[in-house]
């Protein structure tokens, strides 16, 4: 009989389940695992603060001109007698923007008539509001068209009214 078959070798190539690539890719595993199921970061943490509530109130053309977008400020435009926040479209009614002319003031006439000339601005903001009597069939349609787009893209936060109005006094009591 021969020694040799009586001694077992072991197979050439067998190894561990405990290598040290597999803990490295099994680590790697669980870290991944932890990363998918990881609780989510509060979403309070991740909210931005709501901006102060807007409350509706009448202006007078000389209240209404310091909303132009300046110092901080909104961004308010008149049309019609209603009174628009347009800071959402900031960029286009604000400074700088191409419709900046009418930022603090009564748009009617200039939206009307598809104008941005300061003569479409009320000149004395002290005096009487524009009543638009004198535009055609066509710049009241396109004024139409311009209140029914404010009005589905920006809040109402006020009416315009001329000075002296009563409803200007009421309002400032109240305030």
């Amino acid at each position: 009989m021969d020694d040799r078959s009586s001694t077992i070798v072991p197979a050439a190539g067998v190894a561990s389940i405990a290598s040290p690539i597999n803990l490295v890719l099994l680590s790697l595993f669980l870290v991944l695992v932890y990363m998918r199921l990881r609780p989510a970061k509060p979403i309070a943490a991740t909210l931005l603060t709501a901006p102060p509530p807007t409350v509706f109130r009448v202006f007078t053309p000389p209240q209404l001109l310091p909303y132009d977008g300046n110092k901080g400020m909104p961004v308010y435009l008149a049309v019609r007698g209603n009174v628009f926040d347009v800071s959402p479209g900031r960029n286009f009614y604000g400074p700088g923007g191409p419709y900046e002319i009418f930022a603090g003031r009564d748009a009617s006439r200039g939206l009307a008539c598809g104008s941005f000339d300061r003569e479409m601005l009320t000149e004395n903001v002290e005096g009487p509001l524009d009543k638009l009597e004198d535009l055609g069939g066509d710049e009241m349609e396109a004024l139409r068209g311009w209140e029914e787009r404010f009005n589905e893209k920006y809040l109402v936060v006020g009416k315009l009214v001329p000075v002296g109005h009563a409803e200007v006094e009421a309002d400032e009591v109240k305030a």
